[in-house]
């Protein structure tokens, strides 16, 4: 692999995994168009067990507003140990690993999942867009007040 191969290879790994970030602040945030723009246009797949199969980016998005986007509604989400994979050089693939807490400023009601994404990514005019995500619990603890 020549360096410039390698470089490019560094370059789009360290740009997906800001394009997680991104979208992981987002649903922190509540930044709906962020949350958006980090899925590409058109078929995708989205697939969050419980909450709902998606195969469009807006159906998700208006979910997520429904759900996330009131002012008792305090989330944290907290991706780490990314296992990445470039495919080629327009796509690749990717673990990462969930801690999630919830908390309804409201009631005090509580909520911690972890769980892994399991995505696919796929470069579309330049810029990596997610294109299937999959998560799955594996632990799950809610406290009612």
């Amino acid at each position: 692999m020549t360096l410039e191969q390698r470089l490019a290879r560094l370059e789009a790994l360290e740009a997906i995994r800001q394009l997680k970030h991104r979208y992981l602040n987002a649903c922190d945030l509540k930044d709906v168009a962020a949350i958006r723009a980090c899925f590409a246009a058109g078929d995708v797949l989205i697939d969050y067990g419980p909450l709902g199969s998606f195969s469009d980016r807006d159906s998700f998005v208006a979910l997520y507003q429904q759900l996330a986007c009131q002012a008792r509604v305090i989330d944290l989400h907290h991706g780490a140990n990314p296992e990445l994979q470039l495919l080629d050089d327009e796509q690749a693939e990717g673990r990462w690993a969930l801690y999630y807490f919830n908390l309804d400023g409201e009631s005090g009601a509580t909520r911690q999942l972890g769980g892994f994404y399991q995505d696919r990514y796929r470069r579309i005019g330049g810029e990596w867009r997610i294109v299937a995500t999959t998560f799955r619990a594996h632990s799950e603890y809610s406290r009612l007040n």
